[in-house]
């Protein structure tokens, strides 16, 4: 059963994005979701209602659940997520090292056959989405 998958619907039946699913040891489960509006409180707790019960009824084994937003230091996961997020300043982690280094932040740009144009102080740096194990949004206060 692919619980990311049945995640997702779930979500996105109820008007919410998932942006990360984690499974770490000792069963927990950490839904990290988003909507336009931002999240609530009431958000978290109605989501939890409905993914214990979900995950009750198809067997998913877990031991802990826990739902929240993706706070400000958003991960950014999809293609999507970079053109959203275009303009705004952002933390990212390679695979393989580009130019020698694997860690850069700057400015989203724009994204293009899969590589994403990120703009590193003034210097543009072409980086290919296959490439990025983590990214994050980075606050700007």
């Amino acid at each position: 059963m692919d619980v990311a998958k049945l995640v997702e619907t779930t979500l996105n039946g109820l008007g919410y994005e998932l942006v990360d699913l984690e499974k770490s040891g000792r069963g927990l489960l950490r839904v990290l979701m988003d909507k336009p509006a931002g999240i609530a409180i009431e958000d978290c707790e109605l989501v939890s209602n409905q993914l214990t019960r979900l995950f009750m009824v198809e067997g998913v084994d877990f031991d802990r659940l826990e739902v929240s937003s993706p706070g400000l230091d958003r991960p950014i996961k999809k293609e999507a997520d970079f053109v959203r997020f275009g303009g705004q300043k952002a933390q990212i982690k390679l695979r393989m090292p580009l130019a020698g280094r694997k860690n850069f932040v700057g400015i989203l740009g724009a994204v293009q056959d899969g590589v994403l144009q990120l703009d590193v102080e003034g210097n543009q740096v072409a980086i290919e989405l296959s490439n990025v194990d983590k990214a994050r949004l980075v606050p700007v206060f």
